[in-house]
């Protein structure tokens, strides 16, 4: 595979024989990037499918869609700004935004934040955070932070009170929030 996208000038070998992305490469990554996320928007804007969900069939589908047809969703969904999960669809958009954002593992305790975005590398880990709440906007407060334990306390806020959930590092390294 390195072989075929090398060939394809996608990617070039670094001083050690590490890949990495050429121009091309870059933009053909960005090319793939929007297209999961618009394919995710489709399906849980339109078809009903929960976000994690969306994330598995996306996963599924990429290949199906040209660009052209990608267009085409982009435009009935409104040109959408970000996926399901949180992630811009410009991936220009996301770097800047990368600045403002750090993983929940890093708040201290006592801190408020407001969820941004969810890691999607793991399904069952995306399907636990819809299933705790655990979702893009949702405002939380970090009561108790043990890393050394592997253990936090995070109170969702909400109107009708503050409902606490326990959650590992793992998690919490993969939910990126915006601090208050």
């Amino acid at each position: 595979m390195l072989k075929r996208l090398e060939n394809d000038g996608l990617i070039e070998r670094g001083v050690h024989k590490e890949a990495l992305l050429t121009e091309a490469g870059r933009l053909r990554a960005e090319q793939v990037v929007r297209k999961h996320r618009l394919i995710e928007r489709l399906l849980t804007d339109f078809m009903g499918y929960t976000g994690a969900e969306a994330h598995e069939r996306a996963d599924l589908l990429g290949d199906t869609f040209t660009d052209e047809m990608i267009e085409r969703i982009d435009e009935k969904l409104g040109h959408p700004d970000r996926c399901p999960h949180g992630w811009p669809v410009d991936t220009d958009v996301e770097q800047r935004e990368n600045a403002e954002l750090e993983p929940l593992a890093a708040l201290g305790a006592g801190t408020r934040a407001t969820i941004v975005r969810l890691a999607e590398h793991d399904g069952e880990l995306l399907h636990w955070f819809y299933g705790q709440g655990f979702v893009p906007g949702q405002e939380i407060e970090m009561r108790r932070a043990e890393p050394a334990a592997d253990q936090f306390t995070v109170a969702l806020i909400n109107g009708s009170g503050n409902d606490e959930r326990a959650i590992s590092e793992k998690a919490a390294a993969g939910l990126f929030v915006k601090p208050a």
